[in-house]
């Protein structure tokens, strides 16, 4: 909009020397109030223009549309005042449609590549002859000319139009890719440091859970009360817990293990998940709902995505306390996973926190399930999208492509 408004004083500076010079130092007669006031109300909306500059007003492409429609109809009738289409400053048409064709989408340059021909062609017919040099307008040969350089224009707005605009849309995907490309890389640089980090971690917590769990197996041939032995059981479990997910974390930095990422039948595959997760979270229920149109769909076994739904079971009961909903549904080609809640809902920033870490608001939580989740749906060329549940709470749905048998 900046660059309109340096754009538009310049013309019309120019037009004001031109149209005085020619007054005044030319025997030509020209409407001159009646083009002052064209170039007054076209200054007038310049000046709104650079009011709208500097309050950093955001500028829509359909407000930027309506001005460039402006620019065309003042030149329109400048023009008609000044020979119409005989007048040769008639390429300066020209000028919004380039300008439309480096900024706009295709469909608005076409609108004004319409717009700025069709005031050419009523130029032709419609206009105030220059003076006493109208008789030249009869002339066979001088209107051969007009008509060549109606073409010549009509060709031109064609071309801007259709190439000009079509290079600008392909530089504009272009940077759109680039943009995403370094979006990913960025994710991917802080997953590689995630993944260092739990690499380390695991390796120092080997020895004190194994101390741990060797004071819980002497603590279980002890003499203890029936209350402290059910506490130690559960203890017990939990470490064979951290065990197993230590296990899991080695087996992913080395080779992988022999019985993930086979091909289950999806139904089977949640229902253990659920199973799965029941085991850790004894105290939450849940709802399941499966809708199958292929009983034959089957996804891969993958430990990383268990962890990633897991991630998203745990954060929907730890934000409820009623009982969660999974509806699940599935094709030839996606499933489609919807966890419901009861929760608080989205937060305003809840979108931000999909693609990077946050500080959880949990007690013992680093803030990392939703981004790690995510990023590892994503790795599947799935998606996650989290909205408000109508009644409160929250949808988070996913949809996984399926691997075809």
């Amino acid at each position: 909009m900046k660059r309109l408004f340096t754009l538009r004083s310049l013309m019309i500076g120019g037009e004001l020397l031109a149209i005085l010079g020619i007054h005044y130092l030319t025997d030509v007669s020209l409407p001159l109030t009646a083009m002052l006031g064209i170039i007054g109300l076209l200054s007038a909306i310049n000046l709104w223009t650079l009011l709208q500059v500097r309050s950093r007003t955001l500028v829509t492409d359909q407000a930027f549309f309506y001005q460039l429609c402006t620019d065309v109809a003042a030149i329109a009738g400048l023009l008609y005042c000044s020979g119409g289409a005989t007048n040769p400053f008639a390429w300066l048409f020209l000028i919004p449609l380039i300008i439309a064709a480096t900024v706009l989408s295709a469909r608005a340059t076409w609108v004004i590549a319409a717009f700025s021909t069709l005031c050419y062609s009523l130029l032709m017919r419609f206009y105030i002859p220059l003076g006493e040099h109208a008789h030249m307008h009869q002339n066979d040969s001088f209107s051969q000319h007009v008509l060549g350089m109606w073409f010549g224009f009509v060709m031109s707005a064609v071309l801007i139009a259709w190439f000009i605009a079509g290079m600008a849309n392909t530089l504009r995907e272009r940077d759109r890719a680039l943009a995403l490309a370094r979006e990913k890389s960025l994710r991917d640089e802080k997953l590689v440091a995630l993944g260092t980090l739990a690499t380390g971690t695991a390796h120092e917590l080997g020895t004190p859970l194994a101390t741990i769990a060797v004071v819980a197996r002497e603590l279980e041939r002890a003499d203890i009360p029936d209350n402290m032995r059910r506490k130690l059981n559960i203890l017990t479990g939990q470490i064979g817990r951290c065990k197993s997910a230590l296990s899991t974390l080695s087996a992913s930095a080395g080779e992988a293990r022999a019985e993930s990422g086979g091909l289950v039948p999806i139904e089977y595959f949640l229902r253990d998940l659920i199973e799965y997760w029941q085991q850790q979270r004894s105290e939450a229920h849940i709802k399941c709902n499966f809708s199958n149109e292929n009983a034959q769909a089957a996804i891969v076994n993958d430990q990383t995505l268990i962890q990633a739904l897991v991630n998203l079971l745990n954060n929907a009961a730890d934000a409820s306390q009623e009982p969660l909903i999974m509806n699940a549904r599935w094709d030839e080609t996606d499933v489609h996973i919807d966890i419901l809640d009861r929760g608080s809902g989205l937060q305003d920033q809840i979108d931000n926190r999909l693609y990077q870490p946050r500080s959880s608001q949990k007690e013992f939580g680093m803030g990392l399930g939703l981004f790690l989740a995510h990023a590892t749906i994503q790795r599947l060329d799935g998606e996650i999208t989290l909205a408000d549940r109508e009644g409160g709470g929250t949808c988070s749905r996913i949809r996984i492509p399926l691997t075809k048998r």
